[in-house]
């Protein structure tokens, strides 16, 4: 067991709130940022088991910054892993200049207040693999970036900030793509959740461009894990891909819970126009961090969409009574 202390911005997001719960578990000191109060219970894997080491804070990169770097330096943590980022795709088109505020103005701000503090350990940048833009194969690490979407760009330009970071200041930075995560606690308005509270409430779930776009699908708790060795053992200035080797489209992904709940496909599904940049596929090559650091995925699609219905199944009278659309904060 350790006894890091472990500072995690975007704490509330189903990732952050995940990791928090695996570090907790794990004898970390963990302290939790984000903008907005704790959600209800439900969404916080970190409030599902019992832990006194604990503290959240709620403050905003965008106005809280001077807070933020005062709290960094009067807990000073081993690790800062930060998860914040306005982080739906479709919606950036909407309101970009939201999406570049929290990801590249505020971001790079954060970034140049860590490079500051000698105590810090290492700092985890979660990406995405959306800066790779639609590939065709499997993609490592070094794949060139092709963003096609405001979040994609948004994303893409605090990663090449963080590469002169890494030159100039010699800044103890790794960083982490992962496949499309899911798991129990995960927000409503993603595919897996969405689909099975849909079903199970009568609603009709619109699945954009048929369903053709193909993912790798991998349970949070595996990339935790993931994390938690990229986090201690990773090398400064690496990425690492966090991905399982199993791809489906989206379509068989809801076929697949559709057949778990015992209900037909057509009659739950209606099949609309794709949305705008959508990327046809990605497909991350994760061979580096399994040789490298000694991962492996461990929890099956089946075995983590029979958890998810049944978290769904076990919260439904409080799941129903959330939004269960994308709620944008500027």
């Amino acid at each position: 067991m350790t006894m890091d202390t472990i500072f995690i911005l975007g704490s509330n997001s189903f990732s952050g709130a995940t990791f928090a719960d695996f570090s907790l578990a794990r004898g970390a000191l963990v302290v939790g940022i984000s903008r907005s109060p704790e959600p209800v219970d439900v969404f916080l894997p970190y409030k599902w088991h019992e832990h006194a080491k604990f503290t959240f804070h709620a403050l905003d990169v965008n106005k809280d910054l001077a807070e933020i770097s005062t709290l960094i330096r009067d807990v000073r943590p081993d690790y800062v892993v930060n998860f914040a980022a306005q982080s739906m795709v479709a919606e950036s088109w909407l309101n970009p200049g939201d999406w570049f505020l929290t990801n590249v103005v505020s971001t790079i701000k954060f970034h140049d207040e860590l490079r500051k503090y000698d105590f810090l350990k290492r700092y985890v940048h979660v990406s995405t693999p959306e800066v790779y833009g639609s590939c065709t194969g499997l993609v490592d690490e070094n794949h060139p970036f092709h963003p096609s979407t405001p979040y994609a760009v948004s994303r893409a330009a605090a990663d090449m900030s963080l590469r002169t970071f890494r030159a100039a200041y010699n800044f103890p930075v790794v960083t982490t793509r992962a496949a499309n995560v899911y798991g129990p606690g995960q927000q409503l308005y993603r595919i897996v959740p969405r689909t099975i509270l849909y079903i199970l409430l009568g609603h009709k779930l619109q699945l954009h461009g048929g369903g053709v776009s193909t993912r790798s699908f991998i349970h949070m708790q595996d990339v935790s894990d993931a994390t938690w060795k990229i986090m201690r053992l990773g090398q400064n200035g690496n990425t690492y891909h966090v991905s399982t080797n199993n791809v489906v489209s989206i379509r068989d992904l809801v076929e697949r819970i559709c057949i778990k709940l015992g209900v037909k496909f057509e009659d739950h599904v209606e099949l609309v126009g794709e949305r705008l940049g959508k990327d046809s596929a990605y497909h991350l090559d994760s061979t580096k961090i399994r040789t490298e650091l000694d991962w492996q995925d461990r929890i099956s699609l089946d075995q983590g969409l029979d958890e998810c219905i049944a978290w769904v199944k076990d919260n439904l009278a409080v799941l129903k009574a959330q939004p269960l659309d994308y709620q944008h904060k500027s």
